[in-house]
């Protein structure tokens, strides 16, 4: 099994053209043709995590997030990326990253983050469509059963391995009605409230746009890292099923670059 074809097995999932304009998903770093001896699934690459994949015989690396989001002019030791570049050349590892093309997929992160909370009926909460393919930024379902909002804070910290959840003032209603946007989702916030949800998950949020939601929806934050971690289940399963020849590892290398103290 070639790297080309796992890499066509993503993107039949997630085809490349949902991703956001800014974005840099697909092929980073390394040749399709190589075959593959197992394919290491993580968020973010760094150079541990190429460390890891070496260690364990993997020569592909499948993260959530560009390891090359913005350009290099330069490939030396003046970064971290440059030197995760070099690191990865130089031990004949591919790497691989779907990135916002797998938030707005079908099944992609947000639905993910649904399954594990339970989440029933789940549509997405601003769908759109690129050419024949549904797609769509968050997504909206409905809790088993509705709960108290100091109950459902406690219900996703739990889920999600969560230290601290950073939320606006609790909610004098039941919880039932959800909204999720994995990441950086700020921007849906207002759409959630538009739709008519009971509370708003997301990775992280601008200070500012806590103010004048209380009793209006029960936000919810819980890291970037943290709400995106289970991303490599996906890819896992996506692999698994249509690339059933190769060998699949999720990262144990912790790459959340924040500390709780």
């Amino acid at each position: 099994m070639k790297v080309k074809e796992v890499l066509s097995a993503l993107e039949q999932f997630a085809p490349l053209p949902l991703q956001e304009s800014w974005d840099n998903a697909g092929l980073q770093v390394g040749l399709t043709e190589a075959e593959v001896s197992g394919a290491l699934l993580c968020l973010d690459v760094t150079e541990k995590v190429v460390d890891e994949a070496v260690q364990k015989g993997c020569n592909l690396i499948v993260s959530h997030h560009p390891l090359l989001f913005r350009g290099l002019k330069t490939i030396s030791d003046l970064t971290d990326v440059q030197r995760t570049v070099r690191k990865a050349i130089r031990h004949d590892v591919c790497v691989i990253s779907m990135h916002t093309n797998m938030d707005n997929a079908r099944g992609g992160v947000n639905f993910k983050i649904a399954e594990k909370l339970g989440l029933t009926d789940v549509t997405f909460l601003n769908p759109k469509r690129v050419g024949d393919v549904e797609c769509g930024s968050g997504v909206i379902g409905t809790l088993t059963e509705a709960m108290a909002a100091d109950d459902f804070v406690l219900k996703v910290k739990q889920t999600f391995g969560v230290e601290c959840a950073m939320t606006n003032e609790l909610l004098r209603r039941p919880v039932s009605r959800v909204a999720i946007c994995g990441g950086a989702g700020d921007f849906l916030l207002d759409d959630a409230v538009a739709a008519g949800v009971d509370a708003f998950i997301t990775g992280e949020m601008h200070y500012h746009q806590y103010f004048g939601y209380e009793q209006r929806v029960q936000i919810c934050v819980i890291g970037h890292y943290q709400s995106e971690q289970y991303t490599t289940e996906i890819f896992r399963d996506i692999i698994e099923t249509r690339c059933p020849e190769v060998r699949t590892e999720i990262a144990e290398t912790n790459t959340n670059p924040i500390l709780y103290i």
